[in-house]
């Protein structure tokens, strides 16, 4: 893998130049620009603090940039993974989320050295969709305290939602005015600004200023230490039992830090034409996420938005995301205070509208489109299972659930009886052969499908002769062989002949021992069969 990555960095840095630099230069600083408010948005909204979240997009931009799979993964603080932090600060506090961002990290390390990167291949595409808009509504219904001015109480958002009821919701106006100038803000910020300077940053420079100006009742991001190093960080010495308990929740990250990198690293590798070494980014995620705790940070996982503006900014190499981790440590330095005077309000408007357009819409217009009903309820599967369980089971539920659609589907068969058709054979009719039936089946023979074969059978014993057509058969499993193998024990009985044609080469071999005493149970197609009967008859 370090031979492999190595030829990666040279074949990137050929004929790197001056140009090359200042377009990574400015690439960077345009990610930073786009980075700032969502690093402090998402620390804030996952329960710990802004610095947290500016920890870590510098410490992700830093290291995970510097040994990612691909030049334009651009890798910090998620609303997803936010989401998850949601509920382990509640139950575990800073150090449950410092310990389960470290064993996450191991598992990350552990699944690129492995080669596991393929594994997101094998998560259904609703299943995605759904945790997606899941996430999506974690993240919404997470900032109701800070959009409104209230307060509520539980460890995951239903427990929230329904914790008003009893404390109360009495929304200050100030704050709900702000949020909301600033979600339509966000909404009716024309394109083509955005693409110059972020909405997300102009709005919360303008909400700081007036709360700077006019001092208004409104709660702020409070004071952001200029330093790398927060004074909440991960130390040594942990429990087996702290461990335990962050089991779950470390499973969570790690699965969502996969899934999130290698399908950010698909999209992008598209846009870039270049792919993304999956393994090696789960390398470059596993040793960022267990170096973050350390220094104070939350998990971290490579991030569409800011991946496609780095690719979109020109960005040649990966010094372009290293660039952005350096302007947002500066901002830090230089501009802790200020940000400390950010209001809560404009930052939950920016989340939510964050949330709404994390959203696969077009996917989501086109399953309903389409109804395919057994897509439709995955995706609701999961997005409920999100809300309610976690994501680790959400994805389990919504693989599970994928699994017994497939299956439920593959046990579709058609099967039909027809009586001989000697015109479109092409042959004269044979009075003993008159009470003969050709039996189409088509689709897979297995233990679901056994039953409706078995049924079908049922009502051909009156028949002199049985011709089984199965090109369609893709293949047969013990059970379907066994329902065959009694049909024809008992039509022996009946002195009835069983015939099988146009068999596909696995089908064929399962099923030889049938006709293995008459040859002339076995043909390549039905009209071959018919023919061969004919001659019989007409010789006997």
């Amino acid at each position: 893998m370090v031979k492999k990555f190595l030829v990666l960095l040279q074949n990137e840095f050929q004929g790197y130049n001056g140009i090359k630099l200042q377009k990574d230069i400015m690439a960077g600083i345009t990610v930073a620009a786009v980075a700032l408010p969502l690093a402090l948005a998402f620390g804030v909204s996952s329960g710990a603090d802004a610095q947290a979240g500016l920890i870590t997009a510098v410490i992700a931009g830093l290291v995970i940039g510097s040994l990612s799979g691909g030049f334009y993964q651009i890798s910090g603080p998620t609303g997803a993974m936010a989401a998850i932090l949601m509920s382990i600060v509640a139950s575990q506090g800073m150090q449950g989320v410092f310990l389960a961002t470290f064993l996450a990290g191991l598992f990350l390390l552990i699944a690129g050295i492995f080669r596991l990167g393929a594994l997101t291949s094998f998560i259904p595409a609703p299943v995605i969709t759904g945790f997606t808009s899941g996430i999506a509504i974690i993240i919404a219904l997470g900032q109701v305290d800070n959009l409104f001015g209230v307060h509520s109480e539980g460890s995951n958002v239903i427990e929230k939602m329904a914790s008003y009821q009893e404390l109360g919701f009495s929304p200050a106006t100030a704050t709900w005015l702000m949020g909301l100038l600033v979600i339509l803000g966000l909404v009716f910020y024309p394109k083509s600004w955005n693409q110059k300077i972020p909405g997300s940053l102009v709005l919360i420079i303008l909400c700081t200023a007036v709360m700077m100006l006019f001092d208004l009742p409104i709660a702020t991001v409070g004071r952001i230490p200029q330093t790398l190093i927060g004074e909440q960080r991960l130390h040594l010495g942990f429990t087996l039992k702290e461990l335990q308990a962050v089991l779950m929740p470390a499973i969570s990250i790690a699965l969502l830090g996969m899934v999130e990198s290698l399908l950010c690293g698909a999209s992008a590798g598209r846009m870039a034409n270049q792919p993304l070494d999956s393994n090696q980014e789960l390398v470059a995620q596993g040793i960022g996420n267990l170096i973050l705790p350390f220094f104070g940070g939350i998990p971290a996982t490579a991030a569409i938005a800011r991946t496609s503006v780095a690719l979109k900014s020109g960005a040649q190499t990966r010094l372009a995301g290293i660039v952005h981790a350096l302007v947002l440590f500066l901002s830090m330095i230089l501009l802790g205070p200020i940000m400390s005077q950010i209001p809560m309000p404009a930052l939950a408007g920016v989340l939510i509208v964050t949330a709404w357009r994390m959203n696969e819409w077009h996917t989501i217009r086109e399953l309903f489109a389409k109804r395919n009903w057994a897509a439709i309820s995955l995706f609701l599967l999961t997005m409920i299972c999100t809300v309610v369980f976690d994501l680790s089971i959400a994805i389990v539920i919504g693989v599970i659930g994928g699994c017994i659609f497939f299956i439920w589907k593959s046990a579709a068969i058609t099967i039909s009886v027809d009586r001989i058709d000697w015109a479109r054979m092409n042959l004269p009719q044979t009075e003993k052969l008159k009470n003969w039936s050709v039996v189409y089946i088509s689709g897979p023979l297995f233990f679901m499908s056994a039953e409706k074969l078995k049924s079908t059978l049922a009502g051909l014993q009156e028949h002199d002769g049985i011709i089984f057509s199965m090109r369609g058969v893709p293949n047969i499993d013990l059970t379907a062989i066994g329902v065959l193998d009694d049909f024809q024990a008992q039509a022996a009985k009946r002195n009835q002949l069983v015939i099988y044609t146009s068999l596909q080469p696995d089908v064929k071999k399962q099923l030889a021992h049938l006709w293995q005493d008459d040859q002339r149970k076995e043909h390549a197609t039905v009209a071959h069969a018919l023919a061969n009967l004919h001659a019989y008859y007409e010789e006997n």
